[in-house]
């Protein structure tokens, strides 16, 4: 699940998607590079997210897998080409 695209399926930013950043038993940490970003992560559970399994950033989850260093930019930048610019709010 690390690396992949999440939509929120509760909570005040319903509809927002990102970017799965680490995860652990019950929750897992997300960030758009815009609003939450790398430094501060969004902590929502698991069974309040739907992952999105294909059109994933191969390169983007691989860095995030392996530990590289990522930059909020790319992270941004993935989720605007995923979103086709616009908030999947709807």
């Amino acid at each position: 699940m690390t690396g992949m695209f999440a939509i929120s399926r509760a909570g005040h930013d319903k509809g927002q998607m990102y970017v799965v950043i680490r995860e652990d038993d019950d929750f897992a940490y997300l960030a758009d590079g815009k609003i939450r970003k790398l430094e501060n992560p969004k902590k929502k559970k698991k069974k309040h997210l739907q992952i999105v399994k294909t059109d994933t950033d191969k390169v983007l989850q691989e860095k995030i897998v392996n530990g590289q260093i990522i930059y909020n930019e790319e992270i941004k930048r993935a989720v605007k080409l995923r979103t086709g610019g616009c908030d999947v709010k709807g």
